[in-house]
């Protein structure tokens, strides 16, 4: 009986991790990169997501995150507009 239960708890584990990657796969739909001028430095970083809209937006946080230090400058840096963007399907 052990056996059993233990291949089952097996299976449904695979079978969830296969369904998160499958579904988390069929999401990004649109990618870009982008670049952003803050504190006077220049970072250009790739996002995406299901839009540009939700790409750039992405890709300018992640840009964001390495140039800014706490949460207020991360706030102002996410809201300066890019300076160069290049998206695609």
């Amino acid at each position: 009986m052990k056996k059993g239960r233990v291949l089952a708890a097996i299976v449904s584990v695979a079978a969830l991790v296969a369904i998160l990657v499958y579904g988390s796969m069929g999401t990004v739909q649109a990618e870009c990169e982008l670049c952003v001028e803050f504190n006077g430095r220049t970072e250009c970083r790739r996002g995406s997501g299901t839009d540009h809209e939700e790409a750039q937006q992405a890709a300018q946080k992640a840009a964001c995150a390495v140039m800014s230090s706490g949460m207020a400058e991360s706030v102002n840096c996410q809201r300066v507009p890019p300076t160069n963007v290049r998206c695609g399907d």
